[in-house]
């Protein structure tokens, strides 16, 4: 069972996935450590120490993740002063951040269905009624689309902007 793989994409030996949106994803976010960053700024971490302690990396580790993801764009630094203190920098997710949540939580719930050996440690629910809440794969209707329902097509405005006629 596979998706279905559509023109010119249905011989897949004829073809290169050039361009591949998993695998630039996967160059910036790839890591353990970069996922469980972002796990903890979720969960509401903001400040340095907190994130090297609940990931258990190493400060020098924390340090290079939490620069990656801020340049990249998913994390911001925002100043912080404690009364006598220096100032510091927190970091909170922006909205690129914030729209990796489905990726993170589609990881969590595989997790908890193919590697927990008994019930997962934690649930995800909508916190104002306690309903479970699961990540699915949709289409703009609303109809769950299963793998072999999955249509995959090549984008013309993409291979547009690379013969350099015009953005996509």
């Amino acid at each position: 069972m596979a998706a279905v793989m559509e023109g010119p994409l249905a011989d897949l030996s004829s073809w290169q996935p050039e361009g591949c949106s998993i695998a630039r994803a996967m160059d910036l976010i790839g890591t353990r450590s970069a996922i469980l960053i972002l796990r903890e700024a979720y969960y509401g971490t903001r400040r340095f120490d907190g994130f090297a302690a609940r990931v258990g990396i190493t400060d020098a580790a924390a340090s290079a993740q939490l620069r990656k993801l801020t340049e990249a764009g998913l994390l911001a630094k925002r100043p912080y002063r404690e009364e006598g203190k220096r100032t510091r920098h927190e970091y909170v997710l922006t909205d690129m951040g914030r729209d990796l949540l489905p990726a993170v939580l589609a990881l969590m719930q595989w997790g908890d269905s193919y590697l927990q050996p008994g019930p997962p440690p934690l649930l995800l629910v909508e916190e104002s009624t306690g309903a479970p809440v699961r990540v699915e794969v949709r289409s703009a209707s609303g109809t769950e689309i299963t793998l072999e329902q999955l249509g995959v097509r090549l984008n013309e405005d993409y291979r547009r902007v690379l013969r350099g006629g015009g953005t996509a």
